[in-house]
């Protein structure tokens, strides 16, 4: 197959047309090139020969059903193998000569073991399960790395990828260690020679593997034209020094987050607080602990930074200095509606609004406090739950040999955690965060969704309607003036950063 379509709008005006002699292309360029946009773009242009594949959305972006991508496509490769296997024995059943067809979940199969040839795939009870040689444990695919989730999920978007089209590729290199990606690209692109791939990446190495690959470089995006400054080299062109040093130069490290990249208030916060990092929303917060280890232990391959931020909600000071020690960023302060609480904060928004900084932030802390003493003991009940569950978990994470053993060991888990002590003294420590008007420690533990209206404080500043406040620091942090400043600062600090 030749590729014979346009490219989108150069800032000069014109349209280039790829190498009708290559089969796949590279789209390279530093972070914030609009390499994304220029995809989409060609996306659109193509139409429905488009497809959109990327590991990172299918392996943590649920769609309406709750379900991801990824789970969907492995549910799929059952049904069809299922249907398979009832048409063969109805054909049989009615006496017509049928032979059993290979699916697509046999070639699945037998790619994944060819390029884990440690590993076995299997089907039992209807599900998918795998095992490693030698051993006789059975797992699901939770269990498997996010590397091998995204190898599954890469070999069947391409199995069910439809004829001749167009295979759009986010970020190729995303999830997989080095021994395995050149591998499989290379083997996924024989398995569906009828296809063209088209790969965005900002990743040198991946791109300078592809040698069959025409290559767009694009620079640069201009808005007011909705056009691009891009270059296009034909299939075999070496990468050059200044190619290297443009894109090298300027990649940003990447910040993972908690929420969703549309609705949550990180999703919209962070980038705006962190303008050195390229922010990616997650999800849940094992998801941000667990892509933050990936993507750090494959540095020395896509040469990135990797951290990740999640709630403090009610982690004691021992599982915020782990999670420190990993990369993981935890704030001073149980959750995000919070950050939005700290005092230089409000005094910042009171400035900007005219208002008297002083009378404002004592009026705000003054009914946060009153909030929190009306419910200080279930709030130290909520954390006592929390301890009591995560020194659980890790405790009977332990192995034993007999049922004896566990059943002993069981026994004194009450004592051990002494959950009612525990209890005693976050009841006291909370109270004298309150006999003491300590604020921060006040927001460092106190975990409530109706924080922000309680304060009163889009009332206090004269904004109007629900989420005021926010979008009002949104767009301070936007304007990016002596507000911004204060802003950026104090939210910095609840991490631990320098400003």
């Amino acid at each position: 197959m030749t590729i014979n379509f346009k490219l989108p709008k150069n800032i000069d005006g014109r349209r280039q047309e790829l190498p009708l002699c290559a089969r796949s292309l590279v789209i390279i360029g530093a972070n914030g090139s609009g390499k994304s946009r220029f995809s989409t773009a060609l996306a659109r242009e193509l139409g429905d020969r488009a497809v959109r594949v990327s590991a990172l959305d299918a392996l943590y972006r649920p769609g309406d059903n709750g379900e991801t991508e990824f789970e969907r496509l492995m549910a799929l490769m059952l049904h069809d193998e299922i249907k398979s296997l009832l048409a063969y024995k109805l054909s049989r059943a009615s006496g017509e000569a049928a032979d059993l067809k290979r699916t697509r979940l046999d070639r699945l199969i037998e790619m994944w073991q060819e390029i884990y040839p440690g590993n076995k795939m299997l089907i039992e009870a209807d599900r998918l399960v795998f095992a490693r040689s030698g051993t006789d444990d059975r797992y699901n695919a939770s269990r498997l790395s996010d590397g091998e989730r995204a190898v599954l999920y890469l070999i069947g978007a391409m199995l069910y990828a439809p004829s001749r089209s167009v295979i759009l590729v986010d970020s190729p290199e995303m999830f997989l260690h080095p021994t395995v990606m050149m591998s499989l690209w290379n083997r996924l692109e024989l398995l569906r020679p009828d296809c063209t791939m088209v790969y965005t990446t900002h990743d040198l190495e991946f791109a300078s593997s592809r040698q069959s690959a025409a290559t767009v470089w694009v620079k640069n995006y201009a808005p007011e034209q909705a056009a691009w400054e891009y270059s296009v080299m034909p299939p075999g062109s070496p990468l050059g020094d200044e190619m290297y040093m443009a894109i090298m130069g300027a990649r940003k490290p990447v910040l993972f987050i908690e929420g969703d990249s549309v609705h949550s208030i990180d999703a919209r916060l962070y980038p705006l607080i962190f303008k050195d990092y390229t922010v990616r929303s997650l999800g849940s917060c094992d998801k941000v602990i667990e892509s933050t280890r990936t993507f750090n232990d494959l540095k020395s391959f896509h040469h990135m930074v990797s951290m990740g931020i999640v709630d403090r909600d009610r982690r004691d000071v021992n599982e915020v200095e782990y999670l420190r020690r990993k990369n993981i960023l935890v704030p001073d302060v149980a959750e995000i509606e919070n950050i939005l609480l700290i005092e230089e904060v409000v005094r910042a928004a009171a400035e900007a609004r005219g208002r008297n900084e002083n009378k404002i932030a004592e009026q705000v802390k003054s009914r946060i406090i009153k909030m929190f003493a009306a419910e200080y003991r279930e709030q130290a009940l909520m954390h006592t739950r929390h301890r009591v569950k995560r020194t659980v978990e890790y405790r009977i994470d332990g192995r034993f040999t007999t049922i004896d053993e566990l059943e002993k060991h069981i026994s004194g888990l009450v004592d051990e955690i002494a959950p009612r002590k525990h209890y005693d003294e976050l009841v006291r420590l909370f109270k004298s965060y309150i006999d003491d008007r300590d604020y921060r420690g006040v927001l460092r533990v106190f975990n409530r969704k109706s924080m922000l209206p309680g304060s009163n404080i889009s009332g206090l500043l004269g904004l109007n309607g629900r989420g005021a406040y926010v979008e009002y620091i949104l767009r301070l942090l936007r304007e990016d003036g002596r507000a911004a400043a204060r802003i950026r600062s104090a939210v910095k600090e609840c991490f631990g950063l320098k400003s």
